[in-house]
C-alpha cells in the first residue's frame, strides 16, 4: 500500500513513511492510493472479535508495511486495561430502540483522541526503526483542547521523540487546561497561546513547511512530524472503532448483517467522520453520515451550500473542542469524492488561501448530499439536550456529545428516518462540568466556581461514575506554565529545546 498526496506534489510513500513525516512537505495530506476492501463476509465475521482482533483486521489493510508481530505489538501496547477503564474499549449505550451511543471517552485522557494516540507513539517508533532514523522526531501538536493531553500521555517518556503542544490560551476548559499543565514526562512541553484554536493550527502548518526552520532543527538533530489528525498515523486507528461498533451491534442482534446505519459525529476538524467515510469506502454499511456543528457552523454550511467559508466570527462556545473554522481533514475528504482529483484541491486549497473560501461544483456537491447531512446546533439547544437525555433516559452526555444528538434530533425530525443509528461520544462529561451541571441542574452560572467543586457535585447530583483520570486531577501539581504569542510560536520552539 502506497500514500500519495492529495495535492499531487510529492512522491509515492510507505505508510511508515507516511506517519514518520505527519504532512506532505511541500504541502498537502497523505491518503492511500487505493482504499482497501472488506466483504460483507469479512465485516460480519467481525462479531466474533473482540477490538483487538478487529484493530489487526483494519491496520493490516493499510499498513502493508509494517509486519505482523509489529502490529501485533503495537495494538496490544495500547489496547488495554491499564490504558482502557472499559475492557470493551469502545462500549455501546442503547439510548433508544433506534439510537445507540458510541463511548470513545474510556482512555486515559476521557477524550476520544485516546483512540488514536495510545496506538500512534507505537506505529511511529516502528516507522522510525524501520528506516534507522539517527535523528530525533519532533512533534508540534496544535490542540483546542482534548488532542493536546491526549498526545502528550501517548508519548510521554517515549525514546527518541519530544512533543511540544501549542493550545489557545482562553479556547479550553479549566479541566482540559489542567490536564495539559500537569502532564509528566521528561519530554513533554506546553505552551499556552494568545489566540485561538486555527491560529495555532495554522503557525504550526506553516513551520511545517518551512524549509528554512527545517533544516535549523535538522542540523540541531531533529525532525518534524505531527501528532494532529493530519498525521495518517492519528486518523487510520480511528476507522477501527466503527467497524467494531457494528460488529457490536450484530453480535447483539441490534442489526441484520448488512444493515446500513446512520453515523453522527460531532466534529470540528472533521477526522472523526472521515474515519467513518473511510470505514464505509471499506464497505461498512452506511445509510447517512450527519456532521454535526456547533455554533462556529462552517461545515454545516458547507454541507447546506457547497462553499467553503472562513471569513466569519470565531466564537468561543461551550463545546471548544469543535471551535474550529478551517478543518484540515475536508481536504481528504473532497480528494475522495472527486475521484483523487489533485488539480481541483489544489485549485479549491489555493483560492481558499487567497480568499478565504471556496466553492465546489454541483457534481461534487451533489455526490456529497447523496450520503452526508451538515446540521448546526446553538449553545441553547446543546444545553437543552443535555438536561433532556438525563432526564428522559438518565444518561449523562457532554457538551460535544449533545451536539450530536441534538444534530440528529433535527435530522429525524425532517426525515422519516429508519435506520439504527450510532452517535459518536467525544468525549466524558465530567471533562466540561461546569456546562453540564449548569445544563441539568438549573442553578444558574458557575463561571466563578472551583472547577473541581462542580466535578463533585455533578457527581453527587447524578452518581453518574467519575473518570479515573478526573478523580485526584485537582491534586495533580502544574508542571508547565509557558505562554506565548502566535507570532512567536518558532522562538518559543527554539527556546524549548535550546536551538542555536
Amino acid at each position: 500500500m502506497k500514500y500519495i498526496s492529495t495535492r499531487g506534489n510529492y512522491k509515492n510513500v510507505t505508510a511508515a513513511e507516511a506517519i514518520r513525516l505527519g504532512m506532505v512537505p511541500p504541502g498537502g495530506l497523505f491518503v492511500p492510493a487505493e482504499i482497501p476492501q472488506l466483504a460483507p463476509a469479512e465485516i460480519e465475521k467481525m462479531k466474533e472479535y473482540n477490538y483487538q482482533e478487529t484493530a489487526k483486521q483494519v491496520l493490516s489493510k493499510f499498513l502493508t508495511d509494517y509486519t505482523e508481530e509489529e502490529l501485533r505489538e503495537a495494538i496490544s501496547a495500547a489496547y488495554n486495561s491499564q490504558n482502557f477503564a472499559s475492557p470493551e474499549i469502545t462500549p455501546i449505550y442503547k439510548l433508544s430502540e433506534k439510537t445507540y451511543v458510541l463511548e470513545l471517552w474510556h482512555g486515559p485522557t476521557a477524550a476520544f483522541k485516546d483512540l488514536a494516540l495510545q496506538l500512534m507513539p507505537h506505529l511511529l517508533v516502528q516507522a522510525i526503526n524501520k528506516i534507522d532514523l539517527k535523528r530525533k522526531i519532533l512533534i508540534l501538536v496544535a490542540t483546542s483542547g482534548d488532542t493536546g493531553k491526549a498526545a502528550l500521555e501517548g508519548f510521554k517518556d517515549v525514546p527518541g521523540i519530544e512533543i511540544i503542544v501549542f493550545y489557545p490560551q482562553d479556547g479550553v476548559s479549566k479541566i482540559q487546561k489542567h490536564q495539559m499543565e500537569t502532564t509528566k514526562g521528561d519530554n513533554t512541553y506546553v505552551v499556552a497561546v494568545e489566540g485561538n484554536f486555527d491560529d495555532c493550527q495554522n503557525s504550526v502548518k506553516e513551520i511545517f513547511g518551512d524549509e528554512e526552520f527545517k533544516q535549523v532543527i535538522k542540523e540541531q538533530g531533529y525532525q518534524f512530524s505531527s501528532a494532529n489528525s493530519i498525521n495518517w498515523g492519528r486518523l487510520v486507528p480511528q476507522i477501527i472503532y466503527y467497524f467494531n461498533a457494528y460488529a457490536r451491534l450484530l453480535a447483539k442482534g441490534e442489526i441484520e448483517a448488512e444493515e446500513e446505519i446512520n453515523i453522527v459525529v460531532p466534529t470540528g476538524n472533521f477526522g472523526n467522520i472521515l474515519a467513518a467515510y473511510y470505514a464505509y469506502r471499506m464497505g461498512l454499511p452506511v445509510n447517512k453520515f450527519i456532521c454535526a456543528s456547533n455554533d462556529n457552523r462552517v461545515l454545516a454550511d458547507f454541507f447546506a451550500t457547497g462553499t467553503y467559508d472562513i471569513k466569519r466570527e470565531f466564537k468561543k462556545t461551550i463545546s471548544p473542542s469543535m471551535d474550529i473554522l478551517i478543518s484540515s481533514n475536508l481536504e481528504r475528504f473532497l480528494f475522495e469524492v472527486t475521484g483523487q482529483d489533485a488539480e481541483k484541491i489544489n485549485s479549491w486549497y489555493e483560492e481558499l488561501n487567497q480568499k478565504q473560501s471556496f466553492s465546489i461544483d454541483e457534481q461534487t456537491q451533489a455526490k456529497i448530499s447523496e450520503i452526508f447531512v451538515g446540521l448546526a446546533v446553538s449553545e441553547a439547544e446543546t444545553k437543552q439536550r443535555i438536561k433532556d437525555t438525563y432526564q428522559q433516559h438518565d444518561y449523562l452526555i457532554d457538551t460535544h456529545t449533545a451536539v450530536g444528538v441534538e444534530a440528529y434530533q433535527k435530522y429525524t425530525a425532517d426525515n422519516n428516518e429508519q435506520s439504527k443509528t450510532i452517535i459518536a461520544a467525544t468525549a466524558n462529561p465530567y471533562k466540561f462540568c461546569s456546562t453540564v451541571f449548569e445544563a441539568i441542574s438549573e442553578q444558574g452560572s458557575t463561571q466563578k466556581s472551583d472547577e473541581f467543586e462542580i466535578l463533585e457535585k455533578l457527581n453527587k447530583e447524578t452518581d453518574f461514575e467519575v473518570h479515573p483520570s478526573l478523580k485526584e486531577l485537582s491534586a495533580e501539581q502544574i508542571k508547565h506554565k509557558l505562554n506565548c504569542q502566535v507570532t512567536e510560536i518558532k522562538e518559543s520552539i527554539k527556546e524549548l529545546l535550546a536551538l542555536e
